[in-house]
C-alpha cells in the first residue's frame, strides 16, 4: 500500500491479510521485543470537563487516548499513514468501489467476554447514522446506503457513490466498535487493550491492562493513567519530577532546557499538523475576498514559525496540505509577508481602516497567545488592528473555535486528502461542524466528491490540485504554519516508528509503547 490510504488499484480492493504477531511489533531506532508491566502516566494538555465515552462525541486529544485505550477500529492509521487491518482483517471493494466487504478477525472478545460479530459493527455505524445523533461523522457517513451483516463473520457497505479511500474513513476515532445495542457509553466497553477503572473528565482517567487482548505485542502497560494538565511549563515539570512519563505538546522554547536532561528524550516527528486564524467568509468583513487576502499577506510566517515554533515547522501557505499528503502541489507559490499588497487589497474592500478581534487560548497549541500577538505586530504595518480577546481554556473547542469569525486554530493529520478536504472545506463538513471558515464554493464541493471516486492516480492529482488553489486564492484559512508534533518522554520507555497524524504517537502511545 501506498502513504496515507490510497493504495494501488489490487491493494485498495483486497485490503491486507491477518497480521501475525510480529507485524504488530513496531520498527525503528528504539524497536525490541515489547515487555509487558509497569504504570504509564501521561500529561495530556487537550481536554474538556465536557470529555464523555460517547464515540459520537470525541472532540479532544484526552478522549481520542482514552477511546482508543477502550476500543478498536475495523482499520488502523499506521505509521506513515499505512491502513493496518484491526477488527478487519481484511476488506475487498468493488469495481466502482461503491461495495465495500470486511472481514472480520475471530476470536475478539469485549472487555465482558462477549464475542465480536458483525451485529456489533452495524450497530456502530449506526450509532452515527441514526436519526437525532450528534456525531460529527454523521454526515460523512451519509455516503453509507447501508451497512449490513453478511454471515457470520462479514459487514457490507453500499455506498451512494463510489469512495475509492473508504477503508480509510474507518479508522476515524469515533468510528470504533462498540456492543450491538450498547448505549451505556460510561462502561467504556470495547475491545481494546484496557479496561476502565476510572473516568474524572477535565481532571484523570485510570485503565487496566486487558488480560485477553488479541494482539500480540500491544497493550503492554498494567496502567495506564492519564492527568489533565493544561499548562505546558507544568507539563514539563511533571516529567523532570517524576510525576508523570510522558506528555505532548512541548513547548518549542523549552525544547533545548529539557534536552540537557540525560532522563528525557525529546520526540520530533514530522506532521501533518497545521496551525491557523480561521476567518467565517460568511460574516463580515471576511466575507469580501480582498479582506481575506489582505489578512493572508499581513502576517509575517517566517517570523512566526522562528519564535513561536523555534524552528520546529514550516510556514503555511493558506491552505491545509503539507508535504506530508500524497497529493500535496507543491507548484503553489509561497504566500509572503507583504504590507503593501495588504493595503491594496483593504483598499479594494473598502476596508482601509480595518479592525478585527482575534479570539485566543492556548488550547490549540502552546505559544498561540505568542502568536496572536506577533500576528497583531504584522498586521499593524498594514493598517490592520488586531485586538487579541484571550478566551478560557476549558471548553475552547466548543464554545470559541467555529463559533467566533475569527479565531486560533490547530489542525492535525488525518488519514487521506479525501477526509481532510472533506471535513474541513465541503459543505458535507460545514454540516458535520468542522468547516471552521465555512466556505461552500460549488466547484470546491464537486472536485471532493469526484476526487473520491476516481481511480485514476493522475486526475485525481490534478483535482486535488486544483482543489488547493481555490482554498489558497479564496478561502478563509489562514494558515501560516505547518508544525512538528513535540513529545516528551522518560528515556526508560520504549517504542518503534511513531505516526504523524496525531501526537503520542497518533494518540496510540498507551497501545504501542511499553517500558524498556
Amino acid at each position: 500500500m501506498t502513504n496515507h490510504g490510497y493504495p494501488d488499484r489490487r491493494s485498495l480492493l483486497l485490503g491486507a491479510g491477518a497480521l501475525g504477531a510480529a507485524q504488530f511489533l513496531p520498527s525503528g531506532a528504539f524497536a525490541q521485543v515489547p515487555k509487558r508491566g509497569g504504570a504509564f502516566r501521561v500529561g495530556i494538555s487537550d481536554f474538556a470537563t465536557s470529555d464523555s465515552l460517547d464515540p459520537t462525541l470525541v472532540e479532544t486529544q484526552f478522549s481520542q487516548h482514552l477511546q482508543w485505550q477502550l476500543r478498536n477500529n475495523l482499520v488502523e492509521a499506521g505509521p506513515g499513514g499505512k491502513l493496518v487491518p484491526e477488527l478487519a482483517e481484511s476488506w475487498e471493494g468493488s469495481k466502482d468501489a461503491k461495495t465495500w466487504t470486511f472481514k472480520l478477525r475471530k476470536g475478539v472478545t469485549f472487555h465482558d467476554g462477549k464475542s465480536l460479530t458483525p451485529a456489533d459493527v452495524v450497530h456502530s455505524f449506526n450509532t452515527h447514522r441514526r436519526d437525532g445523533s450528534k456525531s460529527m461523522t454523521k454526515p460523512i457517513l451519509a455516503q453509507i446506503a447501508t451497512v449490513k451483516a453478511d454471515g457470520p463473520d462479514a459487514v457490507v457497505f453500499e455506498l451512494h457513490d463510489g469512495n475509492v479511500g473508504f477503508p480509510a474513513l474507518t479508522s476515524s476515532v469515533g468510528l470504533v466498535i462498540i456492543p450491538d445495542g450498547d448505549t451505556d457509553y460510561r462502561r467504556g466497553m470495547g475491545t481494546g487493550g484496557y479496561i476502565l477503572e476510572q473516568f474524572e473528565p477535565g481532571v484523570r482517567s485510570r485503565v487496566k491492562r486487558n488480560p485477553n487482548y488479541w494482539k500480540a505485542g500491544r497493550g503492554n502497560f498494567d496502567t495506564v493513567e492519564m492527568i489533565c494538565i493544561k499548562d505546558a511549563t507544568a507539563r514539563a515539570n511533571a516529567l523532570l519530577t517524576g510525576q508523570i512519563d510522558a506528555y505532548n505538546a512541548v513547548d518549542p522554547r523549552t525544547v533545548a532546557l529539557l534536552e540537557r536532561n540525560s532522563a528525557v528524550r525529546i520526540n520530533r516527528v514530522k506532521s501533518k499538523a497545521h496551525f491557523a486564524f480561521p476567518m467565517m467568509v460568511d460574516q463580515a468583513p471576511f466575507a469580501s475576498n480582498d479582506v481575506r487576502l489582505a489578512m493572508k499577506y499581513a502576517i509575517d510566517r517566517e517570523e512566526i514559525v522562528k519564535r513561536v515554533l523555534g524552528g520546529f515547522g514550516s510556514p503555511g501557505n493558506d491552505h491545509p496540505l503539507s508535504a506530508a499528503y500524497e497529493f500535496y502541489d507543491g507548484s503553489i507559490p509561497q504566500r509572503a509577508y507583504d504590507p503593501d499588497k495588504a493595503k491594496f487589497h483593504l483598499a479594494k474592500a473598502g476596508e482601509a481602516n480595518l479592525r478585527v478581534q482575534l479570539h485566543v487560548s492556548e488550547t490549540p497549541f502552546a505559544g498561540a497567545t505568542d502568536a496572536a500577538v506577533l500576528f497583531k505586530a504584522h498586521a499593524a504595518k498594514a493598517g490592520i488592528t488586531v485586538d487579541v480577546a484571550k478566551e478560557p481554556e476549558d471548553g475552547y473547542w466548543s464554545s470559541v473555535w467555529n463559533k467566533k469569525p475569527l479565531c486560533t486554530s490547530r489542525w492535525s493529520g488525518r488519514i487521506n486528502d479525501d477526509v481532510l478536504l472533506t471535513l474541513g472545506y465541503s459543505d458535507t463538513g460545514t454540516k458535520a461542524g468542522w468547516n471552521e471558515t465555512r466556505i461552500n464554493n460549488p466547484r470546491l464541493n464537486t472536485i471532493v466528491a469526484e476526487a473520491r471516486k476516481e481511480f485514476d492516480t493522475g486526475k485525481r492529482r490534478a483535482l486535488y490540485s486544483e482543489a488547493q488553489r481555490i482554498i489558497h486564492d479564496e478561502g478563509g484559512s489562514n494558515i501560516f504554519a505547518f508544525a512538528d508534533f513535540l513529545d516528551a518522554t522518560s528515556r526508560k520507555l520504549a517504542f518503534g516508528e511513531l505516526a504523524g497524524d496525531w501526537m503520542l504517537d497518533g494518540c496510540r502511545a498507551s497501545e504501542r509503547w511499553w517500558f524498556a
